[in-house]
């Protein structure tokens, strides 16, 4: 707080109270479970998990509700717990092309090793509201349409093989960037940890990006797409699945897997003229994000190639290419944070503001005063005198 603010504790207090009220809603309605949100709002819980930076799906549904489904507010609070979260170590970086794969699409290949895979999207949909999902599903389950739910549930059990990313067709004729870490690379940063200094390699870009906001980095990778960049995308391969992780344990000297997490990754594939070094070639804007979180993951990707535009000596000439200005507004946690201090009390800077205009339109308003006098005294001493008329001139020769 800026100011002291003394004898607000129990209207403090009674805001918590209304606050639960107000987000437990109608008392007789069923109270949403954690699991329920979970289970239901995966979308919204992968997002919380990405840009809170802890994969955590019932932590995240928690933290949903507890914010009575304010996403930004979610972010915050899983932030803050993960701050007195205890450090074990780092794990091995994930190999997403061992990725075992429920949706798997490219806009550039139509057909691939593998095949195309729709999976649960909404894609395809006709974005018409569905006016039958405001029955009530009966309580054991078995309602209407058993067989389509057979179909879904053995879609969703049958889990397909991994499969080879589709930039692989293009490394075999050495018509992409390839982008393979070399045994000397520095360590990527971590940016949880250390802040966010300039300038900034493409590590810690990345890491800045996907704990950005969603919506800031979708319109800046729209403006990307409207010209803002020097950019033409494909959409090389978007991929959802489930990965292993792996760590080392010191007490075995190798890694051992301790768990699977979904992720969705996204490779751009963008047209690059060459240089004088380099032949023409495809470059790449990489995403990755938590769950399912396509939209995100595709942004992240866009955003990332424009960000290239100075190591590929492109010319810079458009903020979506300005590492400075992208990287230091993506946060939603720092941006929402910034903008609601403004709610907090400001009293004496109000006040010292309010004198200051006051005094200076007193200032004003004595120029003005003074300019005014000045201009009718002028307007007087420029006023030629009037001749005398005849009658006026008889009168004086009877006087005298």
């Amino acid at each position: 707080m800026y100011v002291a603010v003394k004898g607000g504790e129990r209207a403090i207090e009674a805001s918590w109270r209304l606050l639960d009220k107000s987000r437990r809603g109608d008392p007789r309605l069923p109270e949403l479970s954690v699991g329920q949100i979970r289970e239901q709002l995966r979308l919204s819980v992968a997002r919380v998990m990405t840009e809170g930076s802890v994969y955590d799906e019932e932590l995240a549904a928690l933290a949903i509700k507890q914010a009575a489904g304010d996403l930004v507010e979610a972010i915050f609070l899983l932030r803050a717990y993960r701050t007195t979260l205890p450090r074990f170590g780092y794990t091995q970086p994930l190999d997403s092309e061992a990725m075992v794969v429920e949706r798997r699409i490219s806009a550039t290949f139509k057909d691939l090793p593998g095949g195309q895979l729709l999976g649960a999207t909404y894609d395809y949909t006709q974005r018409l509201l569905d006016f039958s999902l405001m029955a009530e599903a009966q309580a054991n389950g078995d309602e209407a349409g058993g067989d389509s739910s057979k179909l879904a549930a053995a879609a969703l059990d049958a889990k397909p093989e991994a499969m080879p990313r589709v930039v692989t067709l293009l490394n075999k004729e050495g018509l992409i960037e390839q982008e393979t870490p070399t045994p000397d690379a520095a360590e990527p940063g971590d940016l949880t940890r250390e802040p966010l200094a300039f300038p900034a390699n493409r590590a810690t870009r990345l890491q800045n990006l996907a704990r950005g906001d969603e919506g800031f980095l979708l319109a800046m990778g729209y403006a990307t797409q409207r010209g803002y960049a020097h950019s033409h995308p494909f959409a090389g391969e978007i991929r959802f699945g489930s990965v292993s992780v792996e760590m080392e344990l010191d007490e075995l000297g190798e890694a051992v897997e301790i768990g699977e997490i979904d992720i969705t990754e996204c490779q751009m594939i963008n047209q690059f003229a060459g240089s004088g070094e380099v032949p023409p070639t495809f470059t790449q804007g990489y995403g990755l994000a938590f769950g399912h979180s396509e939209r995100k993951a595709m942004a992240m990707a866009l955003v990332d190639r424009a960000l290239r535009a100075e190591e590929l000596g492109e010319t810079l000439a458009s903020p979506t290419q300005d590492i400075e200005f992208m990287l230091s507004h993506s946060d939603n946690v720092e941006a929402s944070g910034f903008v609601q201090h403004l709610k907090l009390p400001h009293y004496v800077d109000f006040q010292a503001e309010l004198e200051l205009v006051r005094r200076l339109r007193a200032q004003h308003a004595a120029q003005e005063g003074q300019t005014e006098q000045a201009a009718q005294q002028a307007e007087q001493a420029s006023t030629p005198l009037a001749p005398q008329t005849a009658n006026g001139q008889d009168q004086q020769e009877q006087a005298a």
